[in-house]
């Protein structure tokens, strides 16, 4: 397991580094296992799971591709695939839904000939956006409505413009694809099994219902792995425990740095004031990706409205500031690997002038 540890942690960034810094704050401060929040854990957990029997059971692309079949045009395809990706990730990750639909854009394009730079980019933000109005749409999120204990009408309230303008500012966008006609057919594709991918909808709805606490997050929990061991239990080895392990540490590293009175009086002043919060969310996000900004500003400020709104916008603009993000990079990467650095310039371009337009209108508006 140790051996295991350390070839992901080589190559996974975020998670060394969350490793690094619970390790050397841990020095200073004892680590206290009330630090964790099992709920977000448990949440994550959950969810990971149902999604990849969804993934194992072909539910999301038989979906996707009955209602691109109706389509025969570039800018409209590209319309579809947007809307699919931004609706989708509201409930099954923004990193989910580019898994699943972005390779979607990369057959469409090479049975027609065309670049999908655009449209992946245009899929990418889609999904950063789309997953900012619930709860379960992002880790960032599911972390901050807990930690906060967030009223869920309040969630959607601070979230809903954010995510209306998006989805508005994304119509705009797609004008950029060309109007053109284009013939492509896809494999039609059935449902693995019906019967299995119905329990897992069912499980699906108990996991959201345990999200907005109206049962038992540990019913939820032991059900879930009740139902996986007897339908699926490969689906454990599907789970991304290094996104979970992340979550540990970056859980201790937080909790120590509040115990270090200094540091914590140094936080406190800094994200004292509303604005303030919201900015540092941004900028940071850009540097470290907005989940391990979330655990760590979660820590020194009370302003959660501002903290959720600033992680959610602050996923746009560079290649990491949202992991999802990189997702559909390597994706595109590996297909054209000639046009990488063009994808990486154009992708740039968008994302920083979408940054930069919400930052500034909802710094106005907080």
């Amino acid at each position: 397991m140790i051996n295991q540890f350390v070839n992901k942690a080589k190559e996974d960034v975020v998670l060394f580094l969350s490793f690094l810094l619970a390790v050397l704050t841990s020095f200073i401060s004892f680590p206290k296992i009330e630090y964790i929040d099992l709920k977000v854990l448990i949440s994550l957990f959950n969810l990971m799971i149902v999604v990849e029997a969804f993934e194992e059971y072909k539910l999301l692309e038989v979906i996707s591709i009955r209602i691109l079949d109706k389509f025969s045009n570039e800018r409209k395809v590209s319309l579809v695939l947007i809307v699919i990706t931004f609706i989708f990730s509201m409930f099954v990750t923004n990193d989910v839904a580019l898994i699943t639909f972005v390779p979607l854009a990369l057959i469409i394009a090479k049975k027609t000939n065309i670049n999908p730079a655009e449209i992946i980019i245009f899929q990418t933000l889609a999904a950063n956006i789309g997953s900012s109005l619930t709860p379960m749409g992002n880790p960032q999120n599911l972390f901050l409505y807990s930690k906060f204990n967030i009223n869920t009408l309040e969630f959607f309230y601070i979230m809903l413009p954010f995510v209306v303008l998006g989805l508005v500012f994304l119509f705009i966008l797609n004008f950029k694809i060309p109007n053109k006609d284009i013939v492509f057919h896809i494999e039609e594709i059935e449902i693995k099994d019906t019967k299995k991918t119905s329990i897992f909808l069912g499980l699906f709805i108990l996991i959201i219902l345990s999200i907005f606490n109206i049962i038992n997050y540990y019913i939820a929990f032991v059900i879930t792995i009740l139902v996986t061991f007897i339908l699926e239990r490969k689906l454990f080895k599907e789970v991304d425990f290094a996104l979970l392990l992340t979550f540990v540490f970056f859980f201790i590293f937080i909790g120590n740095l509040s115990n270090v009175e200094s540091i914590k009086i140094i936080f406190d002043k800094m994200l004292n004031k509303p604005k303030a919060t919201y900015v540092s969310a941004i900028i940071l996000s850009q540097f470290i990706s907005n989940v391990p900004c979330a655990i760590l500003l979660s820590g020194f400020t009370k302003n959660y409205r501002e903290l959720l709104l600033g992680v959610d916008v602050g996923g746009m603009g560079t290649l990491i500031a949202s992991l999802a993000s990189v997702i559909s990079y390597k994706f595109y990467a590996n297909e054209y690997k000639k046009l990488k650095k063009k994808y990486l310039f154009t992708f740039t371009i968008y994302n920083f002038f979408a940054l930069l337009v919400f930052a500034l209108l909802f710094l106005y508006l907080i």
